[in-house]
């Protein structure tokens, strides 16, 4: 007779057990999940492409802003810490007026940024440039542009003129000094070396 392993009911035993664990986890979990919620799908929206404009003061070019026609900038004092710049700026054709950066030039019209040529205002958010009038001219307190540097070889030297002689000392010499011809220096005499002698 054929003799089964004596532990085989006991792994059969096991795996059944395992199997309705399982089956009992699955379809509880199927009966009391709760119910899935609609997910709403938000519409992509196709951003557009950014202006050719943005990109011209990386390479040197001027963006544009909007610009203000009610201003006129007369003047600026551009500090070079950007602290203390004053923008002289016209209103509506009135005398011009000196404001400092963060001063209000009409009700929500405010001087952002002074620069050298142009000043920024913001309008209610939105900047906008006035540049400075082309007769007004630039003043600048720094130096001088050089002039360029001559690569060939330097003029020489103008010559020295020749010494002209005095016609009265400057100085008059103690008595008993020797004195020379006027513009000649004066002989030098040197007493002699005494030694002293220890006996």
């Amino acid at each position: 007779m054929n003799r089964l392993p004596h532990h085989l009911p006991a792994i059969a035993t096991l795996a059944a057990v395992v199997a309705l664990t399982a089956s009992t986890a699955y379809w509880s979990l199927q009966l009391f999940k709760p119910q899935q919620r609609q997910i709403a799908v938000v519409p992509v929206q196709e951003t557009p492409p950014p202006p050719v404009d943005a990109a011209l003061g990386l390479f040197g070019g001027q963006a544009t802003v909007a610009t203000a026609s009610t201003y006129e900038l007369r003047g600026v004092v551009a500090a070079r810490d950007g602290r203390g710049s004053v923008a002289i700026i016209a209103t509506s054709g009135d005398t011009p007026k000196a404001y400092p950066v963060g001063k209000d030039v009409a009700p929500g019209v405010t001087v952002q940024d002074v620069q050298p040529r142009y000043v920024t205002l913001l309008d209610g958010g939105v900047q906008k440039r006035l540049d400075l009038l082309p007769d007004a001219g630039v003043s600048s307190t720094t130096a001088a542009p050089l002039p360029p540097v001559s690569r060939a070889a330097p003029p020489p030297p103008a010559p020295m003129p020749a010494p002209q002689p005095s016609v009265s000392p400057l100085v008059t010499p103690p008595p008993g000094t020797p004195v020379g011809e006027a513009g000649q220096p004066a002989p030098i005499h040197t007493a002699p070396v005494q030694r002293h002698v220890t006996q």
